[in-house]
């Protein structure tokens, strides 16, 4: 009911919704996956690059291709960029943080890391809504559930199932959805930003139901992923040798 109100809203945050066709609401993300797919689509629908785009030549993504776009701006203007993967209270519609896709950027002036969400770009009235008290283009790293950090709390027993969710339907809780998310966020460490269809074969095969050796391996890959620079190296080494954390299920490959 609620996105059927929304279809017929003439007058959303994001313009007249109205005009957008049913086939576009559908989410388009599979459609376009990188960042040069949807610069082409977009200067297909309207040859002008401008924020003045009439709503019925918008792509419908979300997260993912929000910040893999960003980054890819970023990296055009020689600036060190990648997309992190966690959770976050910013994006939930129910108790607890659910899954969730930013941009980390190197400030040369700040020598550090900075976080940007540019999915949540939205008014006042609605920052307020979802009481976002916090800069979206530089995000406190404690407003930010990382992956890691997901994984490894709800390990220790810092995090209840309830409070880690992912958004497919049906909703993932827990331990499975920090799974999922911190394998995200390793591929995108590893510049390879997987889609959401797609995660280790070797999980969905076993319907993420893992043995005690496999969650000392996911451990192990959690606590070098707390600090990805100090451990690139580390991380980069399981990169190469282990294939079963490469080896994608989804979409095609079943």
């Amino acid at each position: 009911m609620k996105d059927e109100e929304e279809r017929n809203n003439p007058h959303s945050f994001y313009g007249d919704m109205t005009k957008i066709s049913r086939t576009s609401l559908i989410y388009e993300n599979d459609l376009f996956p990188t960042a040069i797919a949807m610069i082409a689509e977009l200067l297909r629908r309207e040859s002008n690059f401008t924020v003045e785009r009439k709503i019925e030549n918008k792509i419908h993504v979300c997260c993912r291709e929000t910040s893999i776009l960003l980054i890819a701006i970023l990296k055009a203007k020689n600036i060190p960029a990648r997309a992190r993967c966690g959770f976050t209270h910013a994006v939930s519609e129910i108790d607890g943080a659910g899954d969730h896709w930013i941009v980390e950027y190197y400030n040369e002036t700040c020598k550090r890391w900075v976080l940007v969400d540019p999915t949540m770009c939205y008014d006042q009235e609605t920052l307020d809504y979802f009481e976002i008290d916090y800069s979206l283009i530089n995000i406190p790293r404690n407003k930010f559930i990382f992956a890691a950090d997901a994984y490894l709390g709800l390990r220790k027993g810092k995090y209840k199932t309830e409070d880690i969710y992912s958004f497919p339907d049906p909703k993932r809780f827990g331990i499975k959805a920090a799974i999922n998310e911190l394998f995200y966020d390793f591929h995108s460490l590893m510049n390879n930003e997987i889609l959401f269809c797609q995660s280790p074969k070797y999980l969905k095969d076993n319907n993420y139901e893992l043995t005690d050796d496999e969650y000392i391996e996911l451990d192990e890959l959690a606590k070098l992923m707390l600090d990805p620079d100090k451990n690139f190296n580390k991380l980069l080494e399981i990169w190469n040798i282990q294939d079963k954390f490469r080896v994608m299920s989804g979409g095609m490959n079943v």
